[in-house]
C-alpha cells in the first residue's frame, strides 16, 4: 500500500517517489484496491507478460514490418533451453508476478528463483499452482480452475531478478503477468512459509473475493453521501444528476423494469449512460446503461470485484475522482419513456486530486482500427489512447451466429510507442481466463463469462479487469486482440474499455448512434440445402468407438449445407458409426450424400440398413474441402427409422493418421 505524504506529493508532481517501501500486506491489499488504480503512475512503472506464445511473430525494424503477425503455434513457446529445461522468463527487479494462467498444467515443475538464489522460492508440479492444495497457492477466487483455464492470483514479490524454469511434462501454454517498478522500491523476496499474518491476509482477501463481490471492498467511507433519484426519461431525451467536488464517485447503482429476454436487448444499448468530469468538453464515460455494467446483451447474473449485475440491479466499483464537478447523464435513444432509479454514493478524496486520473469507459464497434496491411487483417483495437494512466480491462461481446470458435486470437499490448508489444498472449480465451473455447458460463471477481449462447454459437460475452496487474503507461497505450474471422461472416465484436487518463487528457471516442448499436445482431439467412436431413443433427444409434459431434464449417469456407457437419474423431479402423434417419412413407427414393475431405481423414464404407453403398470412400485431401454431391443409388424404403452406418476402414498412405470423417447431410428425392 502506497504511503499518503510526502510520496504522494512527489506522484502527484508527475515524480517517481523515492523509495517506496512495501510489505507483503501491501501487496495482498492491493488485490482488492480499487482506488490505488486512480494514482497516476509514475515513471519506471511499467506491467508486461512471459507467455508461450509463436516466437514466429517477429517485428522486422529494417523494413518496418510485422511479420508471421498471425502465427498461432502458442502452446510452447520459451525464450531458449537449458539443458533439458526451459526458460519460461526472466525479470529485473524489483517487481511483483500478478497473474499465473495456464491452458493444461500437468505434473512438471516449474520453478521460481528470485534474487539470484541458487535454490528456487517455489518448486512445484505446474498444476500445483491452481490446485489449491499448496500452500499459499490456496483459495479458490485466487486459485481456481473454470472453464478449463488455471489461474493463480497469489502475489510473487521480487527486488532483484525472477528467473522461471520449467521439466519437461509442465503441460501447454503460460502466462506470467508481472509488474516492475522504480530501481528504489523495497519488495519482499517471496517465500512460501508466509509469516502467520501474512497467510490471514490472503484468506481474508481471498473470502471477500469469493463472497462478497458487490460491496465496496473500502467499505463505509469518512463522509461518504448517497444520492438516490429515480430518473424518468422520455425518448430521445436526457436526464440528469450533478454533484460537486472535490470528491470521488465510490459506488454507481441502477435499477430499472426490463422487459423478459430477449426484449432486454434493445432497452439497455438503448439507454445510455454519459459521464462528465469537471468542465472536459466531452464525456469520459460514453456507453450503453447495460455495457458499462459489464455484460451483453441484455442483463445478465454475474458478481465480479469492479462491476456486476445482481438481484436484478447493476453496479458499479470503479473510482471515480474529480475536482470541480462531476455530471451524470442518462440518454434514451429507444422510443418509450423508461425510468432508472440510480444510487450514487461519493466520498471525501483520501489523496491529492493532482495525483489521481480521470476514469474512463467508451463503447466501440471496430474503432481505430490498424491501417498496416500485414496487421490490419488480424488485429482488431480495443483500446488506443494517448496520454498518462492506467488499462483496467474490457468487456467484449460477440456476435457468432453461425457458431464456432470466435476467437483464437492473442492480446497484444503497446504501451508508450512500443513497435513490438510487451504483453503478448496466447489465445483469446486464454485472456479472458479460461481455455480451450469453453462455453461453460463462469463467474470471478477478476475474471468472467456471463452469458455464452451454447456452443460459441450466438451470442457471448467474457471480460477481464486488470486490478494489481493494471498496465500503466506515460505516453499512450494501444490494446489489440486478434480476430479471426471476418465481419462477413458474420463474426462481430463490441466492446467496452475501462481505464484512467490524467485530468485534461481527452479520449478520442465518440458516442455511437442508436442504429449502429442495435439490430446489428441479427441471425444470416438460413444456408441449409432444402430437403436435406443435416448430419449434425441425425440421431446416433451406435458407435464403437471415438465421439461425434457438430462442427461448424465457415471458417474453411463456403460449401456445406448450413455451413456444419457431424465431425467423427478419436475412432480407429474398424469402428462403425451408425446414425437413424426417418422415411415419410413407403417409396423408391434416390439417395443422395455429402461428406467433408481433409488431410487427416481416414477411407469409409458407407452402409444402409446393413447393405454396402458402392466401394469405400478415401476421404483424404490437402484441404478441407467437401466432397461434392454423392450418388449413393436408388432404393426401395419402407415407413419408419432406417439405418446409415460409416465404417472407418483405413487411410490414405498421405493421410495424417488420425482417421476422422465427417457427413455433412443426406438427401431422399423420390424417384422418377
Amino acid at each position: 500500500m502506497r504511503r499518503i505524504g510526502t510520496a504522494c506529493l512527489l506522484v502527484a508532481l508527475g515524480t517517481a517517489a523515492a523509495g517506496e517501501r512495501w510489505t507483503y500486506l501491501d501487496l495482498v491489499k492491493r488485490l482488492t484496491d480499487l482506488e490505488a488504480l486512480a494514482v497516476l503512475p509514475v515513471a519506471g512503472e511499467k506491467c508486461q507478460q512471459w507467455s508461450s506464445y509463436d516466437r514466429a511473430s517477429v517485428y522486422d525494424e529494417k523494413t518496418g514490418k510485422y511479420v508471421r503477425w498471425d502465427a498461432n503455434g502458442d502452446g510452447g513457446g520459451i525464450i531458449r533451453r537449458e539443458g533439458d529445461k526451459e526458460v519460461f522468463a526472466e525479470m529485473e527487479g524489483p517487481g511483483v508476478i500478478w497473474r499465473v494462467w495456464s491452458a493444461r498444467a500437468e505434473k512438471g515443475h516449474v520453478r521460481i528463483f528470485l534474487d539470484g538464489a541458487a535454490e528456487p522460492a517455489v518448486d512445484l508440479p505446474f498444476h500445483g499452482y491452481f490446485s489449491g492444495k499448496e500452500a499459499p497457492f490456496q483459495g479458490k477466487a485466487l486459485c481456481h480452475v473454470l472453464a478449463m483455464g488455471w489461474n493463480c492470483y497469489v502475489p510473487i514479490p521480487f527486488q532483484k531478478s525472477c528467473k522461471i524454469i520449467a521439466d519437461k511434462g509442465w503441460g501447454q501454454y503460460y502466462q506470467f503477468v508481472y509488474t516492475t517498478y522504480p530501481k528504489d522500491t523495497v519488495l519482499p523476496t517471496f517465500k512460501r512459509e508466509l509469516a502467520a499474518e501474512e497467510t490471514a491476509a490472503l484468506a481474508k482477501a481471498n473470502e471477500f473475493l469469493d463472497t462478497k463481490c458487490g460491496d465496496d471492498p473500502a467499505g463505509k467511507r469518512e463522509g461518504e453521501a448517497t444520492e438516490s433519484k429515480a430518473l424518468t426519461v422520455e425518448p430521445g431525451k436526457s436526464a440528469r444528476i450533478e454533484l460537486a467536488g472535490p470528491r470521488a464517485i465510490t459506488a454507481l447503482r441502477a435499477k430499472l423494469d426490463l422487459p423478459e429476454p430477449p426484449g432486454d436487448i434493445a432497452v439497455l444499448r438503448e439507454l445510455c449512460l454519459r459521464i462528465t468530469w469537471d468542465d472536459e468538453p466531452k464525456p469520459a464515460v460514453w456507453s450503453p446503461l447495460g455495457d458499462f455494467f459489464g455484460s451483453a446483451p441484455g442483463y445478465k447474473e454475474y458478481r465480479s470485484l469492479p462491476l456486476g449485475m445482481a438481484d436484478k440491479a447493476m453496479y458499479s466499483l470503479w473510482y471515480m475522482p474529480f475536482a470541480k464537478k462531476a455530471l451524470i447523464e442518462l440518454t434514451n435513444d429507444g422510443k418509450e419513456a423508461r425510468t432508472v432509479s440510480l444510487d450514487i454514493t461519493h466520498a471525501p478524496l483520501t489523496k491529492p486530486i493532482e495525483a489521481l486520473g480521470r476514469f474512463h469507459a467508451k463503447w466501440h464497434r471496430d474503432a481505430f482500427l490498424p491501417e498496416e496491411p500485414e496487421r490490419k487483417a488480424i488485429d482488431w483495437t480495443m483500446l488506443k489512447t494517448q496520454g498518462r494512466g492506467r488499462f483496467l480491462g474490457v468487456m467484449l461481446h460477440v456476435w457468432n451466429p453461425r457458431g464456432g470458435w470466435w476467437g483464437e486470437g492473442d492480446e497484444k499490448f503497446h504501451v508508450d510507442g512500443e513497435k513490438f508489444p510487451s504483453t503478448i498472449g496466447t489465445g483469446s480465451e486464454d485472456y479472458f481466463g479460461y481455455a480451450w473455447c469453453c462455453p461453460q458460463k463462469f463467474v470471478n471477481a477478476y475474471h468472467n463469462q456471463p452469458h455464452n449462447d451454447g456452443g460459441n454459437r450466438g451470442h457471448v460475452c467474457v471480460n477481464r479487469w486488470h486490478i494489481a496487474d493494471n498496465v500503466p503507461f506515460q505516453n499512450s497505450f494501444d490494446a489489440f486482440i486478434e480476430k479471426y474471422y471476418p465481419n462477413n461472416k458474420p463474426t462481430l465484436y463490441a466492446l467496452v474499455a475501462y481505464w484512467y487518463l490524467a485530468p485534461g487528457q481527452a479520449d478520442a471516442y465518440d458516442e455511437v448512434p442508436v442504429a449502429d448499436r442495435t439490430g446489428y445482431y441479427t441471425p444470416p439467412a438460413p444456408t441449409g440445402i432444402k430437403g436435406a436431413l443435416e448430419g449434425e443433427a441425425l440421431k446416433v444409434v451406435e458407435k464403437t468407438g471415438g465421439q461425434a459431434r457438430r462442427q461448424d464449417l465457415d471458417h474453411f469456407g463456403a460449401g456445406w449445407s448450413d455451413n456444419a457437419h457431424l465431425w467423427w474423431t478419436g475412432a480407429k479402423p474398424g469402428d462403425k458409426l451408425t446414425l437413424a434417419f426417418p422415411v415419410a412413407a413407403d417409396g423408391q427414393y434416390k439417395l443422395t450424400a455429402q461428406l467433408t475431405k481433409a488431410r487427416d481423414y481416414g477411407i469409409v464404407q458407407l452402409s444402409l440398413d446393413g447393405a454396402k453403398l458402392g466401394e469405400p470412400m478415401d476421404l483424404y485431401n490437402p484441404e478441407v474441402v467437401p466432397t461434392g454431391v454423392l450418388d449413393l443409388g436408388t432404393h426401395d424404403l419402407k415407413k419408419g427409422e432406417h439405418k446409415l452406418t460409416i465404417e472407418l476402414t483405413g487411410a490414405n498412405d498421405k493421410a495424417v493418421k488420425a482417421y476422422m470423417a465427417g457427413l455433412d447431410y443426406l438427401k431422399l428425392d423420390p424417384a422418377k
